[in-house]
């Protein structure tokens, strides 16, 4: 795909910060702050600790072995073609489900600023995206460039408000009452309400891993996963914190809530106590652009990812097929297809389905960062001993690992004794099994192997 290598380290460093800045943050970070109250901030600081190292993990393998493939491969590399198989459809189906999800919610906001029905605007979108995608890879790096200048210049906006409230500029905050705020609602259900809040927010910085796919069709792949790495992890942190602490101390407790739409937003109901103006309507504007920004993105991921996989026959060779533009026809239409059936099954809604594939989709960044921790053990040593190694190297080998698979291990216990997300830990775990007994029934097993 050398025709298509035009993504830069700007693209790169934008579309991971783009990715795990979006709806969840601007809808959901209040569900974390109902839960933990303002311990959710040790909440965030824990989970992003805990990403930031298996990533930090990922960014070596993936600056020393850029491959399309990104964890898929390296799995297959430490551990055999069932690792590669199972791992690389395992993220494929989590993004062709969350596809569905992102393009059902965007139409809604959309068709309701044009009065028509919501398959029209999603129609509209998708086949745009898939223009989109089967042109250049430059093109699609613009796209989520300048989507994600829009997300973060909201995030810096937002900040700025929440300092000018502060001092006083601005109307909408006591300092004494968010101290008050603050101090009063740590831990309002104590150690169990810290643990769900700690479940609500682990998930919350998926999504920055896509770099490593990208990385693979960059100008010098080595060079700009490292780059784009360190500045997403530091940053990410910044926003998520801010925001939070913005939130926390201008609001009264009662008032931050889970929301489903963009009035009900904690970042919403923070403006509006600002006296900024039409901020429901700016909100709801930023969310649908997340929504289709993150569709844009998982549309490119999932079709590098099939079209990676079918080099080693983890995937039918047909998804090799590269258009004039060098982009693989044949694995986005794959995407766009599911996309839309993922979105018919959301009206649908056959008992018992959804759920199933929903929480499946829960657990599937818990399986992944756990591949991604195991295979960094099994290569690190390969990868040194061969002098493979950049810049970007993780420290404290082998211990650092280690820990960051008890982490894991940690999560993983505290999701089993919540209901809900033990539903999660047992539908990934069933899909999981079911992958690898596909790959060891399809014919052609001993004909694949890992790309290297």
């Amino acid at each position: 795909m050398a025709a298509a290598t035009q993504l830069k380290t700007r693209h790169l460093t934008m579309m991971g910060l783009g990715s795990a800045v979006g709806a969840g943050l601007f809808l959901g970070v209040g569900l974390g702050i109902q839960m933990s109250g303002t311990s959710v901030l040790v909440s965030y600081a824990v989970a992003g600790l805990l990403i930031a190292l298996v990533m930090w993990m990922l960014g070596e393998m993936a600056s020393a072995r850029p491959s399309l493939g990104a964890f898929s491969t390296y799995a297959g590399q430490a551990f055999g073609p069932w690792a590669r198989f199972t791992l690389g459809w395992l993220y494929w189906f989590m993004l062709v489900m969350v596809m569905g999800a992102e393009i059902t919610g965007a139409a809604a906001i959309i068709s309701s600023w044009w009065g028509v029905e919501p398959w029209i605007p999603a129609f509209v979108a998708v086949v745009f995206f898939a223009v989109v995608n089967l042109a250049a890879v430059g093109g699609f790096g613009e796209f989520e460039f300048w989507f994600a200048i829009i997300k973060v210049g909201t995030i810096f906006a937002f900040l700025g408000v929440g300092v000018l409230m502060a001092v006083g500029v601005l109307p909408g905050m006591s300092l004494e009452q968010a101290g008050t705020n603050f101090t009063d609602n740590f831990l309002p259900h104590g150690g169990p309400g810290f643990a769900a809040g700690l479940l609500a927010v682990a998930f919350a910085f998926g999504g920055i891993e896509m770099v490593t796919i990208a990385a693979a069709e960059s100008e010098n792949p080595a060079r700009n996963v490292a780059t784009a790495v360190r500045a997403i992890i530091v940053r990410i942190m910044i926003f998520y914190i801010g925001s939070i602490i913005v939130i926390t101390m201008a609001l009264p407790f009662s008032a931050i809530q889970d929301a489903d739409v963009a009035a009900d937003s904690p970042f919403t109901l923070v403006l509006k106590a600002a006296q900024i103006p039409f901020a429901a309507g700016f909100m709801e504007t930023i969310i649908a652009l997340a929504l289709l920004s993150a569709f844009n993105a998982q549309m490119y991921a999932t079709s590098r990812l099939v079209y990676d996989m079918a080099k080693d026959h983890s995937a039918h060779h047909v998804f090799l097929k590269l258009n004039t533009s060098g982009a693989p026809i044949f694995a986005v239409l794959l995407s766009i297809m599911c996309a839309f059936t993922s979105v018919i099954l959301q009206y649908w809604n056959p008992p018992g389905l959804l759920a199933f594939l929903f929480n499946a989709v829960g657990g599937c960044l818990l399986v992944i960062w756990s591949f991604i921790v195991a295979s960094f053990i099994k290569l690190h040593p390969e990868l040194k001993a061969n002098g493979e190694l950049t810049t970007l190297r993780v420290p404290g080998y082998p211990w650092l690992p280690w820990l960051t698979v008890l982490a894991l291990v940690g999560l993983t216990v505290l999701m089993l004794f919540d209901a809900s997300a033990r539903q999660q830990v047992s539908a990934v775990l069933i899909m999981t099994a079911g992958l690898i007994v596909i790959f060891h029934l399809l014919p052609g097993r001993k004909k694949r192997h890992v790309v290297e």
